[in-house]
């Protein structure tokens, strides 16, 4: 403006005076350069264009955050419900006005109805500040149930959460074997036949990955599927045990991580050598080989983490499902109380200073049986997420069947041969160390599946794993003992009196209708060349039906007991080679 002002001043002055016209020249071109000097009106233009450029972008990104975040719906919405536009009715009828509502209650005035608010709110308050108690309580260490259902009536999201995907998890299993299923329905009869036992494997396959995905309770429960297949089928079986050796391990690093926060120091201060991967991943743990600062080798148990609120939760849906199942069948037993007993072994494994406890227990039970095995435990190096012992060098019975059932052409006929030889001694070695177990110490070891066994080539049997054991009293084991010489002398009343003193048969029983329906479920002992052949498998079974019916209770070592049992039954007729001849021996 400026610049323009002073030409137009320049022109008036030319036309008024030629004199100054003449003399203008000079002072023309000093304005013609202060003028070009001075022109910013291409600045002015670009920056002109900038600003309408930025303005333009600006403009789309807000038309585009209001399409993509909906922005003026969700304006509209909050403005009417600030302003209650949706209570609003163009049509509603003309409202008398009211007065300030006046007490209700004869002989109180409205100064006591206020102090009764301000006490109920105190009341609401302390309540609340009570839940907040209840949910800043941590999981308990040991189990006991009304700690775990106040736990987890908290935090109700978490058990559906898990109901959600324990069902998913089954359904999607459902679905994959109803397809298999259809699909062995198109085929022949012929192909049928051939593929009939190859449809159980895949079923247990299907449950073998089911187990698997859920995680370490399942796991449990599968492994000890795992050693019936008397009950199961072998093939179902066969797949089953695969969850023994394939759990897949957590990373090395986790599992140094917790070494270190539980012994207090870097790992290189306990142990020289520590093995890259695990030689075992189990289902709450996994073992390293390893040597101490003294060359001594051992095995060194490292827990998986976070595992107790896992199996914690687990054990509490189950609590919940034998309740729902208590009410539906008007049992008079807390059925609750199984699940009890169970979260208190499975956490009680959870803590591996126990185990250790539990396996120098075991091993001074035991130490007048030299063919029974315990591994030293380094008390200085196990804490409640870390176990060491001594490393056992043995075989598997999974080993040992697998090479004795194997292909000519990967084993010799020398090494099947000696691996028979082995597995017949271990089923003999575990036969008499369940009696040594039974009717001598009392001491039982709760888990005997395959994987928790070892045989020795100095001919002992070897034992791990000590989470879970059975501790019986002297009345038991003699009870026990006459209940099996009862079964053996087909004597049901005597055997009725015997489950009494077990604590199994409620007192005041009608024992003389127990004992005839135990006379007709049992029948006959079967002998085979003027030997009882008792089953425990069969035995079992039968007195469970009855137990059903009469509401026996399950002491928590009965149960145990029918568990080590049953697993190392199991175990010797997956052999084939020696059914587990539990009474015979007497």
């Amino acid at each position: 403006m400026a610049l323009a002002f002073a030409s137009a001043s320049t022109s008036l002055t030319a036309l008024r005076s030629p004199r100054a016209a003449k003399t203008t020249p000079k002072r023309s071109k000093v304005r013609k350069q202060v003028r070009v000097i001075g022109n910013f009106s291409h600045f002015g233009e670009v920056v002109r264009k900038d600003l309408q450029f930025l303005k333009k972008g600006i403009s789309r990104g807000i038309e585009w955050a209001n399409e993509a975040f909906h922005i003026p719906q969700v304006s509209k919405t909050l403005d009417d419900v600030l302003w209650l536009r949706n209570l609003e009715d163009s049509q509603a009828a003309p409202v008398e006005p009211r007065d300030w509502p006046q007490p209700s209650y004869p002989g109180l005035s409205g100064v006591d109805l206020f102090m009764a608010d301000l006490k109920a709110l105190e009341a609401y308050a302390s309540y609340f500040y009570y839940l907040s108690k209840i949910w800043s309580k941590p999981l308990p260490e040991v189990y006991n149930p009304q700690d775990v259902v106040d736990y987890f009536s908290c935090r109700p999201h978490i058990v559906a959460l898990r109901l959600l995907e324990v069902g998913v998890c089954f359904l999607s299993a459902a679905i994959r074997i109803r397809t298999s299923g259809m699909r062995k329905f198109l085929r022949s009869n012929a192909e049928k036949d051939i593929d009939g036992k190859l449809s159980q494997y895949n079923f247990g396959m299907v449950l073998k990955e089911t187990m698997l995905n859920l995680g370490p309770t399942f796991i449990k429960v599968g492994q000890s599927l795992s050693t019936r297949p008397d009950i199961i089928g072998s093939d179902i079986s066969k797949a089953l045990s695969e969850l023994h050796d394939q759990i897949p391990p957590f990373p090395r690093a986790i599992a140094m991580k917790i070494m270190e926060e539980e012994l207090g120091s870097p790992v290189e201060l306990f142990f020289s050598y520590i093995s890259e991967e695990p030689v075992a991943a189990a289902s709450f743990g996994q073992v390293y080989r390893g040597s101490t600062l003294d060359g001594l080798s051992v095995a060194v148990k490292v827990q998986r983490p976070n595992l107790r609120h896992v199996v914690v939760r687990d054990v509490y849906i189950l609590r919940l499902g034998l309740g729902l199942v208590q009410k539906i069948a008007k049992r008079k037993s807390d059925l609750r109380l199984y699940a009890d007993e169970l979260g208190k072994g499975l956490v009680g494994e959870l803590d591996y200073t126990l185990e250790a406890e539990n396996a120098s227990e075991f091993q001074v039970a035991h130490s007048s049986f030299p063919f029974i095995r315990v591994p030293k435990v380094f008390p200085h190096l196990t804490r409640k997420r870390v176990l060491t012992m001594e490393w056992m060098v043995g075989e598997s019975p999974t080993d040992l069947l697998s090479i004795s059932t194997g292909d000519s052409s990967t084993y010799s006929e020398r090494q099947k041969l000696e691996a028979k030889r082995c597995l017949l001694d271990l089923v003999n070695k575990g036969v008499e160390a369940s009696l040594v177990q039974l009717l001598e110490t009392g001491l039982l070891h709760a888990d005997p599946h395959p994987g928790n066994l070892r045989y020795i080539s100095s001919g002992q049997m070897g034992f791990l794993d000590f989470g879970l054991l059975c501790r019986m009293e002297k009345k038991h084991q003699f009870a026990m003992l006459a209940s099996i010489v009862h079964i053996v002398n087909g004597d049901w009343q005597s055997l009725v009196l015997a489950l009494t003193e077990m604590d199994v048969v409620r007192p005041g029983s009608n024992t003389r209708r127990i004992t005839m329906d135990l006379e007709d479920s049992l029948e006959e002992v079967e002998f085979n060349d003027g030997i009882p052949d008792v089953k425990f498998s069969r035995v079992l079974s039968k007195i469970w039906s009855v137990a059903l019916k009469y509401q026996f209770r399950m002491p928590p070592y009965y149960t145990l007991v029918l568990r080590s049992l049953a697993s190392l039954e199991g175990k010797f007729i997956s052999g084939q080679i020696l059914s587990f001849p539990f009474a015979s021996d007497f």
